[in-house]
């Protein structure tokens, strides 16, 4: 696979244990992966490149609403991202926003990582749990 055939996850958490465990989900050589801690660098990445998948979690910091703004972000530079909303506060106006603002999933904390990785899969975005099966 070469570079321009690898597909481009965006992770923005800003719980550094769960977005480093993200990040080691999707590395593979099939991945390239981008972390940002932040609206303020998720909206970096996503003016320097487009992406295939959007993990994000809809309160960043002190914002509420830091995951809705990606969201409204994405749509308009990577609109063909498949997104899926991570949040530990599921409730159903958190939902719906999600979903106007082009979510995929919406899935409440905390998550199996292999429910993350089917998703993944079903966009043909490869994980290190398909790597390892794929490798043995």
């Amino acid at each position: 696979m070469t570079e321009n055939q690898k597909k481009n996850v965006l992770i923005v958490e800003d719980e550094q244990g769960i977005r480093d465990t993200l990040a080691e989900l999707f590395e593979n050589p099939n991945s390239r992966v981008a972390t940002a801690a932040s609206l303020e660098e998720a909206k970096s990445f996503l003016t320097r490149d487009t992406y295939d998948l959007i993990v994000t979690d809809i309160r960043l910091g002190a914002r509420r609403d830091g995951g809705l703004q990606v969201m409204a972000a994405a749509g308009l530079l990577s609109p063909d991202a498949t997104v899926i909303v991570l949040t530990a506060f599921p409730d159903d106006d958190n939902r719906h926003a999600s979903m106007r603002l082009g979510a995929t999933h919406f899935l409440g904390k905390p998550v199996d990582l292999s429910v993350i990785a089917g998703l993944a899969r079903q966009v043909g975005v490869l994980t290190s749990i398909e790597s390892a099966s794929l490798s043995n």
